[in-house]
């Protein structure tokens, strides 16, 4: 019994360590957006980004299908290049920033599909409503940049309906559709550095 009781707890160190020496991977910010786009009056495309956010990354694996994932952004960081438009968007209408200051994305697995094409599920929370949503990945590959890091590089696209979390202002046009179409597309491109 007693040997059984040291080979269990041996295991469960041995897990502890191995999971201890996950490597961490640290943004790019300046080579990387998170971006959106939607359409405006069903005949033009709008796009915008969050320029404040953060990314943890850990993974051990080289295709990243291990990597525990979270990304969080800043609300009120949220830019179309239109300060009016931008202010619609923080104020309750849409985002509501002062009571809800951050959305989240926490990834649950990232499945290869063939090449380099990959699917990432995860829980995407906005205004405090949490969907789970599947995304379209391509994985660029890693590379030692001329100073030594370890680079991936990642783009990340699909589409969520921006009602199911709240983001239900609209107004009809006289066809029919909307001011701002209910379906936001995701296109974000993301370099992360392999922490020494």
């Amino acid at each position: 019994m007693k040997k059984l009781f040291v080979l269990c707890l041996s295991l469960f160190v041995a897990t502890f360590t191995v999971q201890a020496q996950t490597a961490r991977w640290e943004l790019d910010a300046s080579h990387s957006e998170l971006g959106f786009r939607a359409k405006h009056l069903l005949i033009a495309t709008t796009k915008g980004k969050f320029t404040d956010y953060k990314v943890n990354v850990l993974s051990d694996k080289p295709d990243f299908t291990d990597a525990k994932i979270e990304v969080i952004a800043k609300v009120k960081s949220i830019f179309t290049d239109n300060t009016d438009r931008d202010n619609h968007l923080r104020a309750g209408d849409f985002f509501d920033a002062e009571k809800f200051p951050e959305l989240k994305f926490i990834g649950k697995s990232i499945k290869k599909v063939g090449g380099n094409k990959y699917k990432i599920t995860g829980d995407l929370t906005i205004r405090n409503v949490t969907k789970t949503i599947t995304l379209d990945m391509e994985f660029g590959g890693t590379v030692k940049d001329p100073w030594g890091n370890t680079k991936a590089g990642f783009r990340i696209t699909g589409e969520l309906n921006r009602f199911d979390y709240g983001l239900s202002w609209s107004k009809a046009i006289e066809t029919g559709g909307l001011v701002v179409d209910k379906i936001v597309k995701l296109d974000i491109e993301l370099e992360l550095t392999k922490s020494k």
